[in-house]
């Protein structure tokens, strides 16, 4: 039995495998208690895309024909349901005569527009591998690339974990003190009838603004992640952002060296499989985030268009790190900008890892460091009203 998210994509899949379909029909979902229960995944990750182009370079590299490849893609993707019906309904489009570039570029399904999932440098990686006859081995370059920009990904995201599950349970540490722990102690100080130490009536008055005000609390939170959001969306307003983050200590080195390996392996791996400069520096500005970096690539294109070389343009911009600057202006005066390039992202990887490291390095005893102190002042100044409290008593 085979699956498909539509008849048409189903007929596709049997013919493509000499079938001849005679009835098509909708396959019941399972039911629990009356429910319906669909426990299939719908949507492609990039982690099938990249299991897809890895598998399939090892079978193109390996002899076999593009269309006996992606049948075989196939047999072996049955469990994965999302990446099963990709590979059928682009097989079917090249045995109708597609190139694999074609086939993915025009990928539908029913009548929703063409996929996304397939970046414009994705695309043009497979278009340049088909035109010189090496789809086999610039997809495995490709591949290597994806899993390079996923480890690059994953080591951002896993770095900032621990500080944030630290910045939450602090910010919730100081909440269960102000709300729960100073009120049990509020009572008794009021009914001591002495005027208790400025701390203590500090500490005291943040406790009964959060009980009495916690829906304002929440209300500012909501209202600051709208505005940030909005400010985000806006490409005006998010270039002001973006110039900020990059000039904040620590943090601004982590972001610059993320989108120098970024752009430097995007730019390397495209111009290592012929496409042109030009074509290059336009997809490659499409894998940078801030648009500080952003702009400063478009205006080098527009400056590589008139003639001038890209290292020079790059330095006058002053934008990426100045070691990184200059290894390009080597690989172009030597004609190796294409390693260059690659060595550059190489570098910029272990430099990102460094950054985070030190900004870990200051974040976690920072946070650490700013509890304790605010815990230590609560837990004071209760205890100067107690003793404040017994010595009215004697």
């Amino acid at each position: 039995m085979r699956n498909a998210p539509d008849e048409q994509s189903l007929i596709i899949a049997l013919q493509s495998e000499g079938y001849i379909p005679i009835r098509v029909a909708p396959a019941n979902a399972r039911s629990f208690l009356g429910l319906k229960l669909r426990a299939q995944r719908s949507q492609l990750s990039v982690k099938d895309i990249t299991l897809f182009t890895r598998e399939l370079a090892v079978l193109l590299e390996s002899g076999l024909p593009l269309d006996r490849s992606l049948t075989v893609l196939m047999n072996l993707t049955e469990d994965n349901e999302p990446l099963n019906n990709l590979i059928a309904r682009v097989l079917g489009k090249v045995k109708n005569g597609a190139s694999l570039t074609d086939a993915l570029e025009r990928r539908k399904a029913g009548n929703r527009p063409p996929s996304k999932i397939f970046t414009k440098f994705y695309l043009n990686m497979i278009r340049a591998g088909e035109a010189g006859g090496s789809l086999g081995e610039v997809l495995t370059r490709l591949s290597d690339y994806m899993e390079s920009a996923q480890e690059l990904k994953s080591t951002v995201s896993t770095a900032l974990i621990y500080p944030a599950i630290l910045l939450v349970m602090s910010v919730a540490s100081l909440f269960v003190m102000l709300i729960f722990v100073v009120p049990q102690f509020t009572e008794m100080f009021e009914s001591a009838g002495k005027a208790l130490p400025i701390s203590t009536q500090i500490v005291v008055g943040l406790a009964d603004i959060l009980r009495s005000y916690w829906w304002l609390l929440i209300g500012s939170l909501v209202a600051i992640y709208y505005y940030m959001t909005m400010q985000l969306t806006n490409p005006r307003t998010k270039k002001v952002w973006d110039g900020r983050w990059l000039n904040i200590p620590l943090f601004g080195n982590v972001i610059l060296h993320k989108e120098t390996a970024s752009f430097s392996r995007t730019l390397g791996t495209l111009l290592s499989n012929g496409v042109s400069l030009l074509t290059a520096l336009a997809i490659a500005r499409e894998t940078v985030d801030n648009l500080v970096l952003v702009d400063a690539i478009a205006d080098v294109q527009e400056q590589v268009k008139e003639g001038k070389n890209m290292s020079a343009a790059l330095l006058e911009k002053n934008v990426f790190p100045k070691m990184a600057m200059q290894m390009i202006k080597t690989g172009e005066e030597t004609g190796r900008l294409e390693e260059m390039l690659l060595r550059v992202a190489t570098i910029y990887d272990k430099q990102l890892k460094t950054s985070i490291q030190r900004l870990l390095a200051f974040l976690e005893p920072a946070l650490i460091l700013s509890l304790g102190l605010m815990i230590a002042g609560i837990i004071v100044s209760i205890l100067l009203a107690i003793l404040s409290v017994n010595d009215l008593a004697f």
